[in-house]
């Protein structure tokens, strides 16, 4: 039997990389003889991880540089390299993420994305004549403004003033101005949701609780965005309704009004980057897996990609996983080992999630023929 292991990351836990292995090394520990042949190949959507799957797949390099984290304290956030330095993979969770808070508290109305802004700024200045960016796991709410100014995008007042602040001044921009001969290369933004910017499945309505923006505040952050739309104009009406425009706080919306960015399925542009198609058809067995399958795991995730994929082409398909959301959910991805140890707590079963892995892999293996 031919099987391919294409995992994504369980998150706090194991990288894509790491959940491959351990699925693979399970695997051979539990078959009892027969021929089989393994091939991993780590997978990732739009969010944090894609960088690393990337660039590990092209055989890039790793770059490192010091930026503003989402509150202004300086992290030092890497990026990948590849098509021999050509072409740069930055995820915006590395320098504006919203696991940079540490113990922090929330602050949306000062969260920024000048570091993402800093990273491609960066890969500019490298030579870098394509950026593949990932937006996904943001603690900003800031519709990519951030960014901009780390590009040297000017936002002006209603007076002609330059807004340096932002994001708190955001409900007082009136006019954007774009660098003069901004050398920005092809720009192409992987995500991993559909919302649009404004309204019900906005950014801030859906998104906005985990950036800490409380029910009471949700109008003024609405407005805050719909100001910056009006100020881009007919294109920012346009492209405020583009699906994805909400990812990662409106930076979907930002990288469309500011860097002329392309927005695509992330798990999509990885799949064609990695050759998944390919593998997939060289496969019997395709097994795959994530931190946590749920119901959101339908809409545009990595693993449920994977299996609509290998399911088009008639191929058995499996999942593992640290937690389970819904039994209901092997009708779409077949059978489902959930890892997690019952007795254990969550930091716990983190922790030992290679063990956990590899033993529900190796216990997976004993029942294949």
């Amino acid at each position: 039997m031919k099987i391919l292991v294409a995992s994504d990351k369980f998150k706090g836990s194991l990288t894509a990389a790491e959940a491959c292995a351990a699925i693979a090394e399970g695997l051979r520990e539990g078959f009892a003889g027969g021929d089989h042949e393994i091939c991993c190949l780590p997978i990732a959507d739009g969010g944090d991880g894609i960088a690393d799957t990337l660039t590990n797949a092209a055989g890039g390099e790793w770059t490192s540089t010091m930026v503003r984290g989402p509150l202004g304290v300086p992290v030092t956030a890497g990026y990948g390299l590849i098509d021999e330095g050509k072409t740069a993979v930055i995820e915006m969770a590395a320098a504006s993420g919203l696991a940079l808070l540490g113990e922090s508290p929330l602050d949306p109305l000062r969260a920024s994305s000048y570091g993402t802004g800093e990273l491609i700024r960066d890969a500019i200045a490298r030579g870098v004549t394509e950026v593949l960016l990932g937006i996904g796991g943001s603690a900003t709410n800031d519709g990519g403004t951030g960014m901009a100014l780390a590009l040297g995008y000017r936002f002006l007042d209603e007076a002609g003033d330059d807004l340096t602040d932002l994001p708190a001044s955001l409900d007082r921009v009136a006019r954007l101005l774009r660098p003069d001969g901004f050398p920005c290369p092809k720009v192409t933004v992987a995500c991993d949701v559909t919302n649009p910017l404004l309204g019900p499945r906005g950014c801030t309505a859906v998104y906005g609780p985990q950036k800490g923006i409380s029910p009471e505040a949700f109008a003024l952050h609405e407005a805050r965005l719909a100001r910056l739309v009006v100020a881009a104009g007919e294109r920012g009406e346009r492209a405020s309704l583009t699906p994805g425009a909400g990812a990662a706080g409106g930076l979907g919306f930002g990288a469309m009004i500011f860097l002329d960015a392309t927005l695509v399925p992330g798990f999509d542009l990885v799949a064609d980057r990695i050759g998944l198609v390919d593998a997939v058809q060289w496969a019997d067995l395709v097994l795959t897996g994530e931190g946590r399958l749920d119901h959101q795991s339908l809409e545009g995730k990595g693993p449920h990609g994977v299996v609509t994929l290998a399911r088009t082409s008639g191929k058995a398909t499996a999942a593992f996983c640290g937690s389970l959301g819904d039994a209901a959910l092997e009708s779409a991805f077949g059978p489902i080992a959930e890892i997690r140890d019952p007795h254990l707590s969550l930091a716990e079963n983190m922790a030992d999630g290679a063990r956990l892995l590899r033993a529900a892999a190796r216990t997976f293996a004993t029942a294949l023929p």
